[in-house]
């Protein structure tokens, strides 16, 4: 067994009577398990869609598939900005979030990308994070707390990266964000406990960087959602159903071939199967929006552009926690190494949150299960955070976790817009990483898209599926 080895050695690792409270995975199952009744009525209000509505929805203007950040993001702003004139439903297979990308995620906030779009959106999501009491609180109930821990990202380039660490630098000021470059010397000075060998240059940031918790600020979407009237079914979409409409033209579909989506198949929890007519839909369903694109028939052999599956697919990426009391604490800031291995402190114990993303040219993790690769963490993460920060050659493995990036196989960036196949599909997948920070600028993108027909706040065009049909990738340097 992985990992096996290193358990039974004791040298690296030890157990702790609150593993729960570091581990996701577990915090949100024992939090179910203990008191279901209770956590429905203070997360989602008194009622759900089926105690208010008592009968299965037939129609609805607008239907979402995914209960992560993005679909309640995206719900809230609509039914904030439409105020009960849009019925909106939204679909959400796993209640319990055990497998969610969204709650396993390790919550951070940057405003350090190489692209205008990243950079915009994190910048408006700490805005929206900062009044998140304001903006998501709920009558008779607790205000919002996402646990924000304020902590600059710092990212360290070798000579081959430094030139684009600049360019960013340079594109980053110029939109706002407050970070600054450091030479080895002024890192030394600054960060007296970090290897500068190798390193050319660091870029620090100063405002609107640190860490969340994933969990919360899914809550406080979900339950301000459905207290603006938003209904929340427990099921699993199946399939779609069609109207043929020969007399519509679509520029990119050969004459007569255009087929309407109109209807969703839901199979409910007790096994049976409902059917709901939507105007339009949004497919937020995070590294499973391949497999409803499946469902759309798309890529299932057709010609032109019914021939191209959407390249978004599971990734399995492993988050460690181990404690080292010698590391810095407060003093450290949030480590992204050039190889890719980043660092940061947990809460105030001496433990650290790190990972690393495979190398392109070492296997991708098996999807089919959560078990956690520690002898990944012995050989790839470790050694590579130790020689940044020699403290962590003391580190012990106290907890881990395994999750999923929502990976975009096509340039790691995300997908935003309508789906050029339809005239009613909606997609907002394939952040490959950095999804839940920019989650409340995006839905708020989402319901501009959909209300509107356009972009209004920030320019998201470019990440239409427009660049995938011409084969023009839009890369983002800046991939944690």
């Amino acid at each position: 067994m992985v990992g096996s080895s290193l358990r039974s050695s004791g040298a690296r690792f030890f157990s702790s009577a609150n593993l729960e409270d570091l581990n996701p995975v577990d915090r949100v199952a024992k939090i179910f398990k203990d008191d279901a009744v209770e956590l429905k009525e203070k997360l989602l209000g008194k009622r759900t869609w089926s105690e208010k509505k008592k009968i299965f929805p037939s129609h609805c203007d607008v239907l979402i598939v995914g209960g992560g950040v993005m679909g309640y993001s995206t719900a809230y702003w609509l039914a904030d900005r439409c105020q009960g004139n849009l019925r909106i439903v939204l679909i959400e297979k796993d209640p319990t979030y055990q497998k969610c990308t969204s709650v396993l995620s390790v919550g951070g906030l940057r405003q350090q990308f190489s692209l205008r779009e990243n950079i915009e959106l994190s910048l408006a999501s700490a805005d929206f994070m900062r009044n998140i009491k304001r903006n998501l609180s709920v009558d008779e109930s607790d205000p919002p707390d996402i646990s924000f821990n304020p902590c600059g990202y710092l990212f360290l380039a070798s000579e081959k990266g430094a030139h684009v660490l600049q360019e960013n630098h340079a594109l980053q000021t110029s939109l706002g964000a407050v970070v600054e470059l450091l030479s080895p010397a002024k890192l030394k000075e600054k960060f007296p406990f970090i290897n500068t060998d190798g390193i050319e240059l660091g870029c620090h940031g100063l405002e609107n960087e640190g860490w969340f918790d994933p969990w919360s600020l899914l809550n406080a979407f979900r339950r301000k959602a459905i207290a603006l009237g938003v209904e929340c079914i427990n099921g699993t979409l199946k399939g779609f159903g069609y109207k043929a409409h020969s007399q519509i033209n679509h520029l990119m579909l050969p004459p007569g071939q255009y087929q309407h989506a109109e209807k969703a198949i839901i199979e409910l929890e007790d096994g049976s199967e409902r059917s709901i007519n939507f105007a339009k839909l949004v497919v937020a369903a995070g590294c499973n929006t391949g497999e409803i694109g499946a469902m759309l028939n798309l890529g299932q052999g057709q010609q032109g552009i019914l021939g191209a599956p959407i390249p978004i697919e599971p990734r399995k990426r492993f988050v460690y926690v181990v404690h080292c009391p010698d590391a810095p604490g407060l003093a450290m800031p949030f480590i992204i190494d050039p190889s890719g291995a980043y660092v940061r402190r947990e809460g105030f114990g001496g433990n650290y949150v790190c990972g690393k993303s495979p190398s392109p040219e070492d296997p991708e993790p098996t999807c089919d299960n959560m078990d956690v690769d520690y002898e990944f963490f012995e050989n790839e993460v470790w050694p590579l955070i130790a020689h940044r920060v020699p403290a962590f050659e003391n580190a012990k493995v106290k907890n881990a976790w395994a999750g999923f990036y929502d990976f975009n196989r096509f340039d790691e960036n995300a997908f935003i817009g309508l789906h050029p196949a339809f005239h009613n599909i909606y997609v907002v997948a394939g952040f490959s990483g950095h999804g839940i920070q920019q989650s409340p600028a995006v839905g708020r993108a989402m319901m501009e898209l959909i209300i509107d027909g356009e972009f209004v706040t920030i320019d998201l065009k470019r990440f239409g599926f427009q660049r995938y049909y011409d084969d023009e990738p839009l890369y983002e340097s800046n991939i944690v």
